[in-house]
């Protein structure tokens, strides 16, 4: 099983995301961090589960949630998490982390 961390700026777009559901609903928050969580262990699991975005990294989508999971494998098999994607945010704005 892969290590899986989150990059700073996918960790703030992650609590941001969960803080938005909470506003409107408790439940909906929850929902959130457990299909979160549920994907996150898929790509341990199996980082090269998930397909392609470009040469370097791959995209995992959220079910009943408008985000994808941006992450790179690293040459050590541990996984990165580059982005916490909603899909109304400019495609590939990421790019740009380590």
């Amino acid at each position: 099983m892969a290590n899986v961390a989150l990059h700073p700026d996918a960790q703030r777009e992650y609590q941001a995301a969960i803080a938005w559901y909470q506003q409107r609903s408790q439940s909906a928050a929850r929902r959130f961090v457990a299909e979160v969580d549920r994907v996150v262990a898929m790509i341990a699991a199996q980082p090269d589960r998930f397909g392609w975005y470009d040469d370097e990294f791959r995209e995992a989508g959220l079910r009943r949630y408008p985000y994808t999971i941006i992450y790179r494998v690293e040459t050590s098999g541990d996984v990165l998490v580059v982005a916490v994607a909603h899909a109304s945010r400019e495609p590939g704005y990421w790019q740009d982390r380590a």
